[in-house]
């Protein structure tokens, strides 16, 4: 076969790969299992075979009352007892239910342990989102291959995924209410056990989709997150801010980011803050794509959906976001378990690998996705040689007030360096807060200046 011959099947086949890709949207028929077998967002009714997964009944509608003027919710879970306990010595027999990080973590220090409770499937979305859940279903779709997305309201986009990039983007584009703030503290732990403060921050989080009055699909070069941060602590970092700028199709609309540094005492565009770049919140302990186990745009790996799975996953992780000191949280080798509730739910899995070309630290990544709130609750990480290298946890809990999940506690382990960050501590400061948007001038690089000059 001639040279140009090869070249046009190859174009061909690469064609009708992206058109694949692009066909997201699911048949009237298909879709008609929303809200019968499936929940309004796509979930699995039913219970698990053996029980631990319960079926879904609405989710949490009436927790403990929040102090008013605060953001502090107290565990609607705080009596359960765990049903299970893993530790590396009965490990055999569960090694299918948990991550690699996980298990890594179990092999590798006796202290660490899993405290396995009853599940809860604490999610409650509001109407509005169940109901344009269902017209995404029928209208939405990727396009450039997958990594951006056209047809879609607020709400769930591909709530029956076919695609590793549509369950992405459910991840990426889930409710989380239209406007949040807290301020947090995040905290690096050394090979030694050491735990030193790596930032305190202050953040302010809207998501100009999820407004209940839109009516109208998001334009391509549309902005569907927008996040400014301002470090408090410690000294050496205080006054920074940094403003960033998530947009519906990245390749139309690249990431904006504003960072303020005041030993230059300007705002300047910095478009480093993407990707595999060490995020300074973190002291450089996780990478900017790390945040919320993963953010941003989805053009350097190709994501391949594995299927649904049923695992042990942190999950009502009330305890660890809202505790009120760090040094409860921040144990030598890990996080103290006492700290850390898991529960058996179903997850889709899908895997990321490194285009050709392509440049990242990780070579493969491995996502696990809740099939209730679409949040990423876990992943694994490996370098170029293949071996194992982070895992990080989401501390997914459920916030009834606000009829939102809320992904403010993460944190990643490091397997080579022997150390990790927990992020999004709140309890400290007051909890997690819904407020309205911010006016447009906020979102301004000027904005940014005035906040963090010193």
């Amino acid at each position: 076969m001639s040279t140009h011959k090869m070249f046009k099947l190859t174009l061909m086949a690469a064609a009708l790969s992206a058109a694949t890709l692009a066909q997201a949207a699911v048949s009237p028929d298909e879709a008609k299992q929303l809200g019968a077998t499936l929940t309004a967002t796509g979930a699995e009714k039913g219970a698990s075979k053996d029980g631990l997964i319960p079926e879904y009944t609405g989710g949490l509608t009436n927790g403990p009352a929040v102090a008013k003027g605060t953001g502090m919710r107290a565990d609607p879970y705080a009596a359960d007892k765990p049903r299970l306990v893993i530790t590396g010595k009965n490990l055999a027999g569960q090694e299918d239910k948990l991550t690699a990080g996980t298990r890594e973590l179990l092999k590798r220090f006796p202290t660490y342990r899993i405290d396995v409770y009853p599940t809860h499937r604490s999610v409650n979305l509001p109407k509005f989102i169940l109901d344009n859940t269902a017209k995404n279903a029928v209208n939405a779709k990727t396009t450039e291959g997958g990594v951006g997305v056209e047809g879609a309201l607020a709400g769930v986009p591909f709530p029956i995924p076919k695609t590793g990039y549509e369950v992405m983007w459910n991840h990426l584009l889930r409710y989380q209410g239209l406007a949040n703030t807290t301020k947090y503290d995040s905290w690096n732990v050394d090979a030694s056990g050491v735990p030193t403060l790596a930032t305190t921050g202050e953040i302010y989080q809207e998501f100009p989709l999820s407004d209940p009055k839109r009516t109208e699909p998001a334009k391509q070069n549309e902005v569907f997150f927008r996040t400014k941060l301002a470090y408090l602590a410690p000294a050496r970092r205080a006054g920074e801010g940094l403003l960033v700028l998530d947009a519906i199709n990245p390749l139309v609309q690249p990431r904006k980011v504003w960072q303020y540094l005041p030993g230059q005492r300007r705002v300047k565009l910095a478009p480093d803050v993407a990707y595999d770049t060490p995020n300074p919140g973190s002291a450089g302990a996780s990478t900017y794509d790390d945040a919320w186990v993963f953010n941003g745009a989805l053009d350097r790996f190709e994501f391949k959906l594995i299927g649904k799975k049923e695992m042990i996953v942190p999950y009502n992780g009330y305890k660890i976001t809202y505790a009120k000191a760090a040094a409860d949280v921040t144990k030598p080798n890990h996080v103290n378990p006492d700290m850390v509730r898991w529960e058996t739910h179903r997850v889709w899995v899908v895997e990321a690998t490194l285009k050709p070309g392509k440049r990242h630290i990780y070579s493969k990544r491995t996502f696990y996705i809740d099939e209730d709130s679409w949040t990423a609750l876990a992943s694994d990480e490996y370098d170029a040689r293949g071996q194992l290298y982070r895992a990080s946890y989401d501390f997914l809990t459920f916030s009834w007030d606000a009829q939102a999940p809320q992904s403010a506690c993460h944190m990643i382990y490091d397997f080579v360096s022997g150390t990790y960050n927990v992020t999004g501590l709140v309890g400290m400061h007051g909890g997690i807060k819904y407020i309205e948007p911010l006016k447009p001038s906020e979102w301004t690089a000027e904005a940014l200046a005035g906040a963090g000059v010193r």
